[in-house]
Parts: structure tokens; sequence; C-alpha cells
């Protein structure tokens, strides 16, 4: 079972990481960084800790894995470091919405060929997430973020799970060298944006007397869209109220149309005040045509499966018989 198999890698990384941890004294995330650029390299670089880890990687490389069982496995020992050492910036997407921002990519890419951004990567979870549930292998994929750990884990996530993602250790909200891409994803970092300098380039940075970060990705992300390409983010259910001057609705109105909103279930999400809604938005051509009616919808509780079964439905039936 899936399950069996993504545990046992879970066990066989945690252990490699603790035994790092141990041996140099450091955070686990750091440790888990370490080992998992070992499993990459197939080869334990410390000879102090040739003997325990050298079992664990021939371990892990006998096992039938898929690339989602890796992701998962990872995703796991780095919510186990991200609950031990509190981050602001190291905070994961829930699996869930990983696995639904999944399939809408899917739904939209169909069996074509696409190009995808990630301006705000983290260690790479849910860009390779959604990577995996594609109908294609033909994606050209880019990841940015600033935090030079979690891109280091990133490289580490992709090259594990054999997935070419091009990554930049980068602000993601400076310059981005990169062709306009088919789709932007991202978990929109929320808060005030320190750098003045960057966001006197940004139209959005006037919706409230400071810049604020999830405002400015959402301008990035459509800067870095082609025409007719969509933009797929996680934004903070306060992102239309924070918008008192109607800058932000303007701005949307001129460059995007925006095809859904799906308001999230609070039990995902630690504090109330972190709860978040799936936007997808499509940047406006000359050529596209709009969705008949944008998709308003409200999660139910992963739990219920009924509900959710129903959710899903209606989430594809839109997908199918919109006119976009």
């Amino acid at each position: 079972m899936q399950t069996t198999i993504v545990s046992e890698l879970f066990s066989i990384i945690d252990q490699s990481a603790l035994f790092i941890k141990k041996q140099n004294e450091t955070d686990y995330l750091t440790a888990l960084c370490i080992a998992a650029e070992g499993l990459v390299q197939d080869g334990v670089q410390e000879e102090a800790l040739k003997d325990k880890l050298t079992p664990l990687f021939d371990r892990f490389y006998s096992q039938r894995m898929t690339a989602e069982d890796v992701r998962r496995a990872l995703q796991l020992a780095a919510l186990k470091g991200m609950k031990a050492s509190p981050q602001p910036n190291h905070e994961l997407t829930p699996d869930t919405l990983v696995l639904l921002m999944g399939h809408m990519v899917a739904m939209l890419a169909g069996k074509q060929a696409f190009s995808v951004l990630d301006p705000a990567v983290g260690m790479g979870n849910l860009l390779t997430g959604i990577m995996n549930q594609a109908e294609t292998d033909d994606i050209l994929a880019f990841g940015i973020d600033a935090d030079p750990l979690l891109i280091r884990l990133a490289a580490a996530n992709a090259n594990l799970q054999q997935k070419d993602i091009q990554l930049f250790h980068q602000d993601g909200l400076k310059p981005i060298l990169t062709e306009p891409v088919d789709f932007v994803v991202c978990d929109l970092p929320v808060g005030l944006y320190p750098d003045q300098d960057s966001a006197s380039t940004y139209v959005l940075k006037d919706v409230t007397k400071s810049p604020l970060t999830h405002f400015l990705f959402v301008e990035q992300g459509l800067r870095k869209l082609k025409t007719g390409g969509y933009l797929l983010s996680l934004v903070p259910n306060h992102l239309f109220s924070d918008d008192q001057g109607h800058i932000f609705h303007d701005f949307v109105q001129k460059n995007a149309t925006i095809l859904a909103l799906i308001q999230l279930p609070a039990s995902l999400f630690k504090k109330a005040d972190q709860v978040k809604s799936i936007l997808l938005m499509q940047k406006k051509s000359e050529t596209s045509t709009l969705a008949k009616q944008a998709l308003l919808a409200e999660m139910p509780d992963f739990s219920d499966e009924v509900k959710m079964r129903k959710f899903m439905q209606q989430l594809d039936h839109w997908f199918l018989h919109r006119s976009v």
C-alpha cells in the first residue's frame, strides 16, 4: 500500500536526519536537507556517519516508490522540522490543497505541454505535487525562493522525485529572469514587504499605506504569465477586505478575469486569521473568452466524504462546462 511505502520512506529519512542532527549539533531541518542531499548523491559524505547512513540509504533505494511517495515522505519530515522550530517563512501548504490545486492545473492543462512558475517555492512541495498530477511529463518548471535552506531542500526534493525544475535563489518579488509561463502557482506569503525600492515598481504597493507581500505576489504572478495564462494561488481571506480603496479590484479588472474563488475550511489551518482561499485568475488577452460564470464555492471539511465528493463533482463539472 502507498501509505506503507510513504511511512517506510519517512522512517528512513527521519532516522538519517536524526543521526546527522546529533552528529553535527544542528537543527532538524538543516539535518533533513543534508540527508536529502546525501540521498540524491547516493553516498555518505561524512565518514563518522557512514556505518549508520549507508544501510538507511540502501533501504531507501530498495523501495518501489513513486515521485508522489517521495514528496509525501519528505513533506512529513519537513512538517516535523517546522513544528520543532517554527518560523514565519517555513510553512508547508496542506497536502489536501496540494492535491486540489494539482487537480485544477491538470484539468486546465489536459495533456498539453505547459510551463509553470512558483515565485515562493519553499521546499517545492506544492510545485512538485502539481507536476506529479499532470497528464504530461512535458513540463518546463521554475521555482524561486529567498530562503537558502528551503531552496536547497527544493533542489534535493526535485532531484529525489526526478523532476526537472530550474530553481533560483532570490526574492520572488525582484525581477525574475524567465520567459512568461502558462501557469503561476503560489501559496502567497502574507505580511508587510520591507523592501521599499522593489515595492515602488508595483502598482499594488498602494493598496495600503505599507506594501503588502501578498498583493505584490499577485501582481508579480500576472507579470510572469503569458496572455491567457492562469494564476492559481492560495490567498488570505482578508485579501479583498484589505482593498479599502478598490486599487486591487481595479487592477484585477484591467489585467485579469477571476474564474474561481474557493473558500477553504478553517480546520486546515492552525489559526483563524491564517485561513486562506484558492483564487484562480486568467490573464486577459484579446482572444480569450470568459467563463460563463465564475465558480464561487466553499470547500467542506475533508473528513466529510459525502460533502467532499459532491464538492469535487461540482468542481469537475465547472471545469468541463465553462467556456474559457
